[in-house]
């Protein structure tokens, strides 16, 4: 069960940058960047609190957390480009493809089924551009 706990001393932006690398690796690193020359404020924002503050909290561990942010931007319907990243961040924290698109299913009984096609076509979207797994190469 992986999760991040707060360490003495450790500034919620350094807790947060270290989230972020675990859970989304360079995607995460991505958005930031590009968010340097429009907003770096936001970026630091961004940082502290959903990853230093939040996604550090213990309670749960970093799988459930991908898969309550899979379930809740597939049911917004309008974050497509956020739902990819969170998407590559539940397969980095050691979710699988196959459980990823059951949480995005799911979502078709809460969020109706446009909201979970978006997200089923999104989960391709990333599952395209990555190397086939081998315990999905059935």
């Amino acid at each position: 069960m992986i999760q991040h706990h707060q360490s003495a001393g450790e500034s919620r932006l350094e807790r947060g940058r270290r989230a972020l690398a675990d859970i989304d690796g360079q995607a995460g690193e991505k958005v930031v960047a590009a968010l340097a020359d429009i907003a770096p404020d936001f970026a630091t924002y961004l940082i502290e609190f959903p990853f230093g503050d939040i996604y550090s909290r213990p309670g749960l561990d970093l799988r459930a957390r991908e898969i309550a942010t899979i379930a809740a931007l597939t049911a917004l319907g309008n974050a497509a480009p956020q739902l990819k990243v969170h998407i590559e961040a539940g397969l980095n924290v050691g979710l699988s493809r196959d459980e990823i698109t059951e949480v995005i299913m799911q979502m078709a009984v809460y969020a109706g089924f446009p909201a979970a096609l978006n997200g089923l076509f999104a989960a391709k979207a990333v599952f395209a551009g990555l190397p086939p797994r081998k315990e999905e190469g059935k």
